[in-house]
């Protein structure tokens, strides 16, 4: 019997000596091989052999990683004090540098994210972080990729989520909005003014150096006065007419 359980506990030893040797890597999936320590080789996908104790391998996902970029404080460049938060797309590229450049590949990016997200933002006023935040994206997205690429990681995408205002400055921000509608509308008023005064000016230059045309505008305003429903009209009396009624004046 002593033997027997000897026999059966050096068998189960073996096959799990070599069980510990199997790996099984999937399509998305890459192994970082170290031997005695030492970077070895990139494994997978598929079915792998490690040497047991000698051989160690890291697994790494190459598929692309969604981040929540927590809610940072920013000081705009006309000192407006929002939040922001954003959401961070990337990707492993090579699980060599993912690996052997950073400590915590994750960690790294997520903290990266927070301080560009930071120092961007601030560089640029209220009204840009409100109406161009696909520019703002751009380069954030572009500053994390180059400073990212040493560790094998590609950014693929940022979006800014959310910018929130203080509740005092929004009240600001539309007290703001209402004054520039205003004067939005006191230049048309006045560029239409400008227009209308220089057709005028432009109507009497014509009709003062062609007697007709002063006739003319004075036959169309006896009709617009007759198409009145009032009981009394009013109109005036050329001169010329008026010295033809006079005694003693020629016909």
């Amino acid at each position: 019997m002593g033997g027997l359980a000897f026999y059966v506990l050096a068998a189960v030893l073996i096959v799990a000596f070599f069980a510990s040797a199997i790996r099984i890597l999937r399509e998305y999936e890459r192994g970082v091989v170290f031997t005695l320590g030492r970077y070895t080789r990139i494994a997978g996908p598929g079915f792998i052999i490690l040497i047991p104790v000698i051989q160690q391998m890291v697994r790494v996902d190459l598929r692309t990683f969604v981040e929540d970029v927590p809610t940072q404080d920013v000081i705009s460049r006309d000192n407006v004090s929002v939040k922001v938060n954003a959401v961070l797309y990337f990707r492993i590229v090579d699980p060599e540098r993912a690996i052997l450049q950073v400590e915590n590949y994750m960690e790294a990016t997520s903290q990266l994210a927070q301080t560009t997200l930071r120092s961007v933002l601030g560089k640029h006023e209220l009204d840009e972080m409100l109406a161009e935040r696909d520019k703002l994206n751009a380069d954030i997205q572009a500053i994390l990729d180059e400073q990212t690429d040493a560790w094998g990681i590609k950014v693929a995408n940022v979006e800014i989520k959310h910018v929130d205002i203080d509740e005092s400055m929004v009240r600001a921000i539309a007290r703001q909005a209402e004054a520039e509608r205003f004067r939005r509308a006191k230049i048309i008023n006045a560029e239409g003014e400008q227009q209308a005064a220089e057709k005028l000016v432009e109507a009497g230059r014509i009709l003062g150096g062609d007697p007709r045309a002063m006739q003319l505008r004075y036959f169309a305003a006896l009709h617009d006065i007759a198409g009145d429903k009032s009981n009394t009209i009013v109109f005036p009396m050329p001169l010329d007419l008026i010295e033809g009624l006079k005694p003693g004046s020629k016909a």
